[in-house]
């Protein structure tokens, strides 16, 4: 991601100048630390966009750091990529926990290192505009209720509609009321899609059941011009109106018994390709409509355009925070949830296990050799087989187990009200799929791939935290690594 300024913290000045060197050849803005004591002020001075940090160094803890970085509401979002040359498993587990983007272990691939820092920035950048985009829509919301708020007492018959109303009940409520308030027996709202016929969305009293009843045009010389002229059309005497010439002349052929004496078409627009009209109607033994009528009624309907778009945005303000929401929650690559939301599905397990003294179990996930298949083909082929992973956990779990990428390469499954050999039984189920399964990809050759499981399950003496359960399922998972891969370990 050319122009993302990294900082990069480490005590080995050979390592600082070689990667400072790859990174500014790549495009990367670089800033460097050989000292601990040094990463805090140049975060303060400006923030970066990923961090290269080492786990030890003469005068700092590298876990201290991270805690104090991943603590710090202005660097929260920075992904804080952690290298060492200690085992993964003295370093891994804790630095990951600890809130770290990925463990790189020394000494590094160039080009698998770049591969790594350009995946978090992306995750990086996906993760913003998902964030500036809920911010805004928020404001949004914030702007169009305070709108709402000030319009909400321009006539009395608005005062029922509140934000929790939708469009549909708005159209029947302003019905209702703009009928009583001209002591009308009918009004119907009715939309008008551009290529579509007219349909009858709303009424006041006359034919409740009448919603969605499209409309002959020809039978409606007043909606008709009313759509096409944008103004409002008042007809005093349907039966003597030079409009109603052609109707009049159906009614006597049909042998038709009027009813109505004199309506008024309001139209109003909502969209570019949607139009409607409130139309209102008096019957023969009532008094006609008048100008007077249309003057109260068009700024009754102006009034209830606002509240109707109004609730147009929050339906799909609603909408759009309910898929931010999914999206925050969500790993991009592989579609099932990403490490923060099985981290707070986790916490919300342990505490349902503590509360009803039941049980809990968690299967972590490596595909075994998984380096060979990005190395043999490539990482986009690796990135559709992580994906063929993730949909195959996903068809193979019960609708209340939670799928999640914990890394690079491995996945956790929470297995809710499941004992230990359980379990274990449903990992030696994933194992043998994953074994069995045909790997497609674009290249055209099937890959067969198998997978080393680790099972934990909660309680457990000694296990108290959700890191606590991970580093269980972790220490088995080394297990099934260190015995041979393809295997299950608790």
């Amino acid at each position: 991601m050319a122009s993302a300024r990294i900082l990069i913290a480490d005590d080995d000045t050979s390592i600082v100048q070689t990667m400072t060197w790859v990174l500014k050849e790549h495009g990367y803005d670089v800033v460097s630390a050989h000292q601990g004591s040094r990463v805090l002020e140049l975060m303060a001075e400006r923030t970066p966009d990923l961090v290269l940090l080492d786990v030890m160094f003469p005068d700092a803890d590298g876990y201290q750091l991270l805690e104090r970085i991943k603590g710090d509401d202005r660097w929260s979002d920075v992904p804080v990529m952690m290298v060492s040359s200690l085992p993964p498993e003295e370093a891994a587990v804790r630095t990951l926990g600890l809130g770290a983007a990925d463990f790189v272990k020394k000494p590094f691939r160039v080009k698998e290192l770049l591969a790594r820092i350009q995946a978090q920035l992306r995750m990086r950048a996906i993760l913003r505009g998902a964030n500036e985009t809920l911010r805004d829509i928020e404001a949004e919301l914030e702007r169009v209720r305070e709108e709402a708020e000030n319009r909400r007492k321009l006539v009395d018959i608005l005062h029922d509609v509140t934000d929790d109303l939708s469009s549909d009940e708005i159209y029947h409520l302003l019905a209702r009321r703009v009928a009583r308030a001209l002591d009308l027996t009918f009004c119907s709202v009715i939309l008008a899609r551009e290529g579509e016929r007219p349909r009858v969305v709303a009424t006041a009293f006359e034919q409740a059941s009448a919603r969605g009843f499209e409309l002959d045009l020809e039978r409606y010389p007043e909606i008709r011009l009313a759509l096409d002229s944008g103004r409002p059309v008042l007809v005093e005497d349907v039966m003597q109106s030079p409009l109603y010439a052609d109707v009049r002349k159906r009614w006597l052929r049909d042998g038709t018994t009027v009813t109505t004496r004199s309506v008024i078409a309001l139209p109003f627009a909502l969209e570019p390709t949607q139009a409607g009209v409130f139309f209102l109607r008096r019957a023969m033994n009532e008094p006609p409509l008048t100008a007077e009528d249309v003057e109260f009624a068009d700024t009754v309907v102006k009034a209830a355009v606002v509240a109707v778009q109004r609730a147009k945005v929050l339906e799909t303000t609603m909408a759009d925070n309910r898929r931010l929401e999914v999206l925050a929650q969500t790993d991009p690559l592989t579609a099932v949830l990403n490490r923060r939301a099985l981290t707070e599905r986790l916490t919300s397990e342990l505490e349902r296990v503590k509360r009803y003294d039941s049980t809990v179990s968690i299967l972590l996930i490596d595909i075994d050799h998984f380096k060979r298949v990005n190395d043999s083909f490539g990482h986009l082929v690796g990135d559709d087989v992580l994906t063929d992973v993730g949909a195959l956990l996903q068809s193979a779990v019960r609708s209340v187990d939670v799928v999640a990428r914990y890394g690079g390469k491995e996945f956790v499954l929470v297995l809710p009200e499941t004992a230990l050999a359980g379990a274990i039984a449903f990992a030696e189920r994933i194992r043998e799929l994953i074994e069995e399964r045909d790997f497609q990809h674009a290249q055209g050759n099937a890959l067969r791939l198998t997978a080393s499981i680790g099972v934990a399950c909660y309680p457990l003496p000694g296990l108290e935290t959700v890191e606590d359960l991970l580093a269980k399922a972790d220490q088995a998972l080394y297990r099934a690594k260190a015995e041979g891969r393809n295997r299950v370990r608790s």
